[in-house]
């Protein structure tokens, strides 16, 4: 039998603790601000380039997010999202895929109810227990420093495309 992983097409990623450390800054003038780890974007590029598709599915508002997936080019982007896996099923149907061929990155108990439903849950390393126990793979690297680069690399080494990832820059 392959490896679930295999069949991953989609890649869904949580924000807060997983694209950034969880902080939230907020300066004086009350304006937001993230801090974005470069190598996952690069990531990101070399799953959506290789034909895949990235979708992010967050909880939270936010100009800051908005124009780093804009400069990565993330078409699929639903913030505010009350209900995490309702969300999922709906781009899940959008994009006409099974759950079973997307995979979720989380960290926190909001992101449990895609983590269940996906055909690959992935966890970030500093994840919360329930997350990390629900997860068939648990990064090393923490949330916001590389943990989605790495997720992305595992998954291409599980398909045997790393070669074609590596091609891209050959």
């Amino acid at each position: 039998m392959p490896h679930p992983a295999t069949r991953i097409q989609l890649l869904c990623l949580d924000v807060d603790g997983v694209l950034t450390d969880g902080s939230i800054l907020i300066d004086d003038r009350g304006v937001e601000t993230k801090r974005f780890n470069v190598r996952d974007g690069a990531g990101m590029r070399i799953w959506t380039r290789l034909g895949n598709e990235i979708a992010v599915i967050t909880a939270r508002k936010g100009l800051a997010l908005r124009h780093r997936l804009h400069e990565l080019g993330i078409r699929h982007v639903i913030s505010g999202a009350g209900d995490k896996g309702a969300a999922f099923g709906a781009l899940l149907q959008d994009l006409d895929l099974r759950a079973s061929q997307a995979a979720m990155i989380g960290d926190d108990l909001a992101d449990l109810a895609v983590l269940t439903l996906c055909g690959y849950p992935i966890a970030v390393a500093d994840a919360v227990d329930e997350v990390r126990e629900a997860a068939a793979f648990v990064t090393s690297r923490p949330g916001g420093r590389g943990a989605v680069r790495e997720a992305i690399e595992h998954l291409l080494h599980a398909q045997d495309r790393w070669d074609e990832a590596l091609a891209l820059y050959r």
